[in-house]
């Protein structure tokens, strides 16, 4: 976690998990955490198995030059990547953990920035994780950002952080999902293309108070 959306969030998101696989989504006070609300969104699980924006701060917006909600959250991304971090996303329902993707984003015109995303999960209604807060920042924006729309998101990297250095004690009691096969143990990294799928133990240290 390199940028300091992602830590502040992450704290935050762990603070409020109080030990469990994942927080309630009204367990989550946005005047907590007002200083990255920009930089913030929701995502919701549908009955169609779409992943769907929920809420998308201003910064988020205006960066990719659209309204988001409604809009599939995998559908920014190409074809090939849609597969693995679906797949990374449903580990983070069943065993918790925290999936940190680092992001090479492009504009019509070829400009390019480097973006860091976070994906927590959350519990809604039901006693299931329906739901992900995430953050999508930018460390050193340039002058551009916001006024150019980026419109293709190339995956450099994907971490699963795991708050206690392994999956959620409740995990042994959930049905395991396909990705679980890329997180066994003694693997450490998933490659996927030219990309790579790293799993990470622990990430409290990995946060500056």
């Amino acid at each position: 976690m390199k940028n300091r959306t992602t830590q502040v969030i992450y704290s935050y998101w762990n603070e409020v998990r109080q030990g469990r696989l994942a927080p309630r989504r009204f367990d989550v006070e946005p005047a907590r955490i007002a200083g990255i609300l920009a930089e913030t969104m929701i995502l919701e699980c549908c009955e169609d198995d779409a992943i769907r924006f929920r809420l998308a701060g201003t910064r988020i917006t205006e960066s990719f030059g659209a309204e988001l909600r409604g809009q599939s959250f995998l559908d920014l991304w190409s074809e090939a990547e849609r597969t693995p971090l679906a797949d990374q996303l449903e580990t983070l329902k069943h065993h918790g953990g925290a999936l940190v993707l680092e992001i090479e984003a492009f504009t019509p015109g070829d400009r390019t920035v480097q973006l860091e995303a976070i994906l927590l999960p959350l519990v809604h209604t039901r006693d299931v994780v329906d739901r992900f807060l995430g953050s999508i920042s930018c460390a050193n924006a340039p002058m551009w950002l916001g006024t150019e729309p980026l419109t293709r998101l190339t995956l450099r990297n994907a971490e699963i952080v795991w708050p206690e250095g392994r999956p959620h004690q409740l995990a042994s009691m959930l049905a395991p999902p396909p990705a679980l096969a890329s997180i066994a143990p003694g693997s450490r990294v998933v490659r996927f293309d030219r990309r790579q799928f790293r799993v990470v133990d622990g990430g409290r240290n990995l946060i500056k108070s």
